[in-house]
């Protein structure tokens, strides 16, 4: 079998580099990575890292043009890119807390960065046997599932980025049969998007950043076209969106 081909966006924050470590110790894969300002330290002979502003459209079109001078097609996309709280605003308990920066800046960061990732990661997918295309979303984003609000911005976002991966699903399943597009929620990992709430977070609950990405990396491996379309827990298990 072809080794595949593997893009990880957000692959210098903590569950994305994880990801990336774990992809390229278990397969023979190449990973295309990318980071946004420091070039990582991680170095393997089968990672290429790539600059990336995930809020500038033009730096997507750059990117897959890059890629396909390398490769002629992309078997997995995973998007690891998220924030929760913002210079010094963490989540908002209220709706008086609200402001329009915070959110248009979480829609920008953890909703848009996907829709572009698919509109420019397309031509290459298609050229893929079974292509896979996966963000992480977050449990907190599922309308039906919230029973305790607040956190409007953040659940805002992520409820958008479910909306807007469902629709991908919906369309590529029609031009890509084999295709699978999912929302993954990776459960609380110790990463510095958590940190200030590790505290609340009962231990067995809280994951290394190597866990999660086993854990997903499981569930990634393991997809069908058949799941294409679903919110999917790390353990495999469905979210109602």
């Amino acid at each position: 079998m072809k080794p595949l081909n593997v893009l990880i966006l957000g692959a210098s924050g903590g569950i994305g580099r994880a990801m990336t470590q774990h992809i390229l110790a278990h397969t023979d894969a190449t990973v295309f990575a990318t980071y946004h300002r420091a070039l990582p330290d991680m170095q393997h002979s089968r990672l290429r890292w790539h600059a990336l502003d995930v809020t500038k459209e033009d730096d997507y079109g750059a990117l897959m043009t890059s890629l396909s001078a390398e490769v002629e097609s992309l078997d997995w996309v995973i998007n690891c890119v998220g924030v929760l709280s913002l210079d010094e605003c963490t989540p908002e308990k209220s709706v008086k807390a609200v402001t329009a920066s915070s959110l248009m800046t979480s829609i920008q960061v953890n909703t848009l960065p996907t829709l572009l990732l698919a509109k420019y990661a397309l031509p290459l997918l298609r050229r893929a046997k079974a292509p896979r295309f996966a963000t992480l979303s977050a449990r907190v984003g599922s309308i039906e599932d919230n029973q305790l609000g607040g956190w409007y911005s953040y659940r805002c976002s992520k409820a958008a980025l479910n909306m807007a991966l469902k629709n991908i699903s919906i369309e590529w399943g029609r031009l890509m049969k084999r295709s699978c597009t999912v929302a993954l929620h990776p459960g609380t990992t110790a990463t510095a998007l958590s940190l200030p709430f590790q505290a609340n977070v009962p231990k067995d609950q809280l994951f290394s950043p190597e866990k999660t990405a086993s854990l997903l990396f499981h569930v990634l491996e393991n997809l069908s076209p058949e799941d294409n379309g679903l919110f999917l827990a790390y353990d495999g298990s469905r979210i109602e969106w």
